[in-house]
C-alpha cells in the first residue's frame, strides 16, 4: 500500500538554534531525521512505496535521500577500502518526490498527488512528524472490514493539564487529568480510500474538509489508541525524543525488535 507523507510545511515552532531552517521532518532524532523514523515504521509493516508531498525545505529532503549513507545506521565491514554492509534501510524503497507548493494546505497537497495514487483503492497518509508503535495492520483491517471511506488514529490529548469541574456555587467537584477523560484528538495516521478526494475542495483541508464530511456521512472510522504516541510540534518535544533515542528508549522503532 502506498504511503503519502505531508512534509512541505514551514514548521516554524521547530526552526530554532542549531536546527536553523531545516523543515520539521528533517529534524534529527538520533542519527536520522523524523521522516526517516516514520518511513521505517511503515516499511516495517511492508509498505515501502512512498509519495513525499514537498514544499518548504524540499531541497534538503531530496538531498538527504540522494546522498543517503547506509553506514550511519547499519553495521558494516570495511575491507581493503571497500564497504560491505551487514544491513540496509532503504534499498528496497520506492520514493516519489512531488513538489506540492510551499503554501499549500494538507488537503491540497493530497489533491496534487492524486495521479500517483491512481489504481489504488486504499492508501496510507501521515504528517511525517509523529512517532508511534500502533498496530498498523489492525487499523487497516478494521477499515477494510467496515467498508468505510477512511480511518484515523485517535489518541488522548497530550499534555499534563487537568480539567476542573466547577459547580454553580464555585466549589470544585472533581479534578481529572485530561489524558484520563473521554477526549480524543487526531493522531496523524490515516488509512484512506479514493472516496476522500470527493470531499476535499481546491485548497481544502484533509481533516476539516475531507474527514469531517466523511464523518457527517457516517463514513469515517476512528481507531482509539492509548499506547505510545509522541508528537514533535515543538523543539522540546523533538529534543526529548532525541534524548530517549540516546538512552535506547525508542518504542516506535519496531524494526529494531524484528
Amino acid at each position: 500500500m502506498k504511503v503519502v507523507l505531508f512534509c512541505g510545511g514551514y514548521g516554524t515552532r521547530m526552526r530554532t538554534g542549531a536546527a536553523g531552517d531545516a523543515p520539521k521532518p528533517m529534524q534529527l532524532v538520533g542519527p536520522r531525521p523524523l521522516i526517516w523514523h516514520v518511513m521505517r515504521y511503515y516499511a516495517h509493516f511492508g509498505h515501502k512505496e512512498f509519495i513525499l508531498c514537498l514544499g518548504y525545505g524540499a531541497e534538503q529532503i531530496k538531498e538527504f535521500f540522494l546522498r543517503y549513507e547506509e553506514t550511519a545506521s547499519n553495521d558494516f565491514v570495511l575491507r581493503g577500502g571497500d564497504v560491505e554492509l551487514l544491513g540496509a534501510d532503504i534499498s528496497d524503497w520506492t520514493i516519489s518526490f512531488v513538489h506540492t507548493g510551499v503554501e499549500s494546505s494538507i488537503g491540497e497537497r493530497l489533491r496534487r498527488v492524486r495521479d500517483h495514487l491512481q489504481g489504488d483503492e486504499m492508501f496510507l497518509a501521515n504528517y511525517a512528524d509523529v512517532l508511534t508503535d500502533a498496530p498498523l495492520p489492525e487499523i487497516i483491517e478494521r477499515l477494510e472490514k467496515s467498508g468505510a471511506g477512511g480511518a484515523l488514529m485517535a489518541v488522548p490529548p497530550p499534555g499534563t493539564f487537568h480539567c476542573v469541574e466547577i459547580a454553580e456555587d464555585g466549589l470544585v467537584g472533581q479534578i481529572t487529568a485530561v489524558t484520563e477523560m473521554p477526549l480524543w484528538v487526531n493522531g496523524g495516521y490515516f488509512v484512506l480510500r479514493q472516496e476522500i478526494f470527493d470531499h476535499i475542495p481546491e485548497n481544502g483541508d484533509l481533516l476539516v474538509d475531507g474527514c469531517k464530511e466523511l464523518a457527517k456521512r457516517g463514513r469515517l472510522m476512528a481507531y482509539p489508541y492509548r499506547g505510545y504516541w509522541r508528537p514533535t510540534d515543538t523543539v522540546n518535544q523533538r529534543m526529548e525524543l532525541d534524548r530517549a533515542y540516546s538512552r535506547g528508549d525508542r518504542p516506535w522503532a519496531l524494526w529494531e525488535r524484528a
